[in-house]
């Protein structure tokens, strides 16, 4: 479908070299990646919803494919690329309800769906980054230094608590970017919207990192089986292991021995 993608807008709109190799790379890439995360999660097919997200990493190809184009001084219509973007865009909200609605959620159909999203951002930045500045592209990368971080940093790599305000501000970066992508924006206006996307991005990273070394500390004091402060009435009724909140997630001190 990805080939086929490739073709369709190599025959209607054009795509030059960098567009063709952009596109092979992303459908082999996503092929080969895929391909890996199916076998460690022991899964030898793509249920409904991953198969609607796997839809929308073709049109992220497409995507992708016609930013290369855009970015090497081919001329791209302007109409086709955000209709691509606003599709993939909108898939978004799709294959989590058929995930919910077939009862198929998993860890793999999370990662696949937070991985398409990442990738379209990182394009949709890099095109509006040509008429709005470099500093646009922070919003792409992001999320990949995040990723570099944790190599560093190993807590960064905990599991964060769900919140509907991490996935708003995910789609509001999409959609900015993308009419940003639009042209038709007034250059003023687009440099807000964008700006504002942007600091809601930082707002958001900034608040997940502190959560995340808030429990990352709370665990080091557990290990280190150093009592934590509390209140005496509830430790009093729970034997010692009171229940500790951290950004709304409840931990346990470990049993005294």
């Amino acid at each position: 479908m990805q080939f086929l993608l490739l073709g369709m807008l190599a025959a209607g709109v054009g795509l030059n070299a960098a567009g063709w190799a952009v596109g092979v790379v992303f459908a082999v890439g996503t092929w080969v990646l895929l391909g890996r995360a199916l076998r460690r999660s022991g899964t030898t097919f793509l249920g409904p919803a991953n198969q609607v997200t796997l839809a929308r990493a073709t049109l992220v190809g497409g995507v992708a494919a016609l930013a290369a184009d855009q970015l090497t001084g081919h001329a791209v219509p302007v109409v086709v690329f955000v209709t691509l973007a606003a599709v993939a865009l909108a898939l978004d909200a799709v294959d989590g309800q058929v995930a919910r609605r077939t009862n198929s959620t998993s860890a793999l159909g999370a990662r696949f769906d937070m991985e398409v999203d990442a990738v379209l951002i990182l394009v949709l930045s890099a095109v509006v980054a040509q008429s709005l500045g470099l500093w646009v592209l922070a919003i792409g990368v992001f999320r990949y230094a995040f990723v570099v971080a944790s190599w560093v940093l190993p807590w960064l790599r905990a599991a964060l608590p769900h919140r509907v305000s991490r996935k708003t501000v995910a789609a509001i970066q999409g959609i900015v970017l993308a009419a940003a992508s639009s042209g038709l924006l007034p250059y003023p206006m687009a440099v807000a919207v964008v700006g504002t996307a942007l600091a809601l991005l930082v707002w958001s990273f900034t608040r997940d990192v502190a959560w995340l070394w808030r429990a990352h500390e709370v665990r080091r004091y557990v290990v280190a089986g150093v009592a934590l402060p509390q209140d005496r009435g509830s430790a009093a009724g729970t034997g010692g292991n009171a229940a500790r909140s951290i950004g709304g997630n409840k931990l346990l001190a470990a049993p005294r021995r």
